[in-house]
Order: C-alpha cells, then sequence, then structure tokens
C-alpha cells in the first residue's frame, strides 16, 4: 500500500507513523505534503528519506491538483494527519473510500467546521465530560462526517486540563495511527 501524509502542524503524527513503517515492507510512505512552511513534517520527511510538498491553499484548492499529485505518487492511501484544509469535493469522489482523518473526540461529538486540537478540547472540558477519545474515519464532502473506521476512549478526571487531555489524546493517536493504517492495508488484500 502507497501512503500520502497530509498536515498541517507539528507533525507528530507523521514523525510517528514515518518511523513506525520505515522497515515494513507492503506499506510505503511516499509523500509528505503541506500547507504550512513551518511545519517540521518537510524535515521528517527528509529524514526518513520521503518525497515531500509544500503547497499553497490556492494551488490545493485547484481542480484536479491533489489528484494529479496523489497519481504521480501512486498513491493507494491518504491520511490526514493534523491536516486543516477542507479536501475538494472533486478529490473526495474520485478517491471515495481512501481518505482517512484522526479526530481528536469520540464523533460525532465536537467535529465539524473549526473544531479541532485544542478547540475540541476546551469545549469537551466546558462540558464536564467524563470520557473523550479519537475518531478514524473515512472523509467525505464535510468535514468529520466520514464514515468511522475506530474509536479509542479515554476517561476523563474532575481536575482534568487541556494539558492533560492533549497528552492522553496524543498518547492515544501515537499508539493507534499506525495500528488503523496496518488494519486498513490488511483488509485491502483480503478484499
Amino acid at each position: 500500500m502507497n501512503i500520502a501524509l497530509l498536515a498541517s502542524g507539528k507533525g507528530s503524527n507523521v514523525k510517528n507513523i514515518l518511523s513506525h513503517f520505515q522497515e515494513i515492507d507492503d506499506i510505503n510512505i511516499n509523500l509528505v505534503a503541506t500547507n504550512n512552511p513551518n511545519s517540521p513534517v518537510i524535515q521528517y520527511a527528509k529524514d526518513f528519506n520521503v518525497d515531500s510538498r509544500l503547497f499553497h491553499r490556492k494551488e490545493f484548492s485547484k481542480s484536479g491538483y491533489l489528484l494529479q499529485l496523489v497519481q504521480c505518487y501512486n498513491i493507494d492511501l491518504v491520511v490526514l494527519a493534523g491536516f486543516l484544509l477542507m479536501i475538494p469535493e472533486e478529490f473526495v469522489q474520485n478517491f471515495k473510500g481512501s481518505i482517512i482523518n484522526v479526530h481528536p473526540s469520540l464523533l460525532p461529538h465536537y467535529g465539524g467546521k473549526g473544531m479541532y486540537g485544542d478547540r475540541v478540547h476546551n469545549a469537551v472540558l466546558a462540558n464536564k465530560e467524563i470520557k473523550s477519545g479519537i475518531t478514524f474515519h473515512y472523509v467525505n464532502e464535510n468535514y468529520d462526517e466520514g464514515k468511522i473506521i475506530k474509536q479509542f476512549e479515554v476517561s476523563l478526571s474532575e481536575e482534568e486540563s487541556l494539558n492533560s487531555l492533549k497528552k492522553k489524546i496524543n498518547a492515544l493517536e501515537m499508539t493507534h495511527f499506525p495500528q488503523i493504517i496496518s488494519m486498513l492495508n490488511d483488509e485491502q488484500f483480503q478484499a
């Protein structure tokens, strides 16, 4: 399976995925792409000898740009790892069932446009939730509304802080992101 990783932020998931799959023969990370010139993911890609692309929002939203990019790299699965731009509808329709995202809450709660990172965690804390978690889902034309692949939850205490919640969510992502990719790879070859 050939994978493209798209990220907008610090790239901790990108680094984890690159590291995890560097020695696995049937899963190849062929491309790391970002819209953020300050993101360390470009350097992570270099560190693991993976091609990288930096693009601008206008370029990304152009019809066919992303499709051309994934075709060029023979990509089977696009993994959104902290990627904040809306995926163009044309691309979603052409690549349906082959784009996944991780969201830092138990969807359908705390999802949708503008709900990412600390915004999600602050909403969870403000509502005094007793649990939170992460959701892996397929990407469709709407933010965080694609079919759920799997969810992982964590209990929250009354003393939970933004920092402690972020650490719990990050730990879930670090553990389960590679597992989900491996699971999807296994399912692809069972079909």
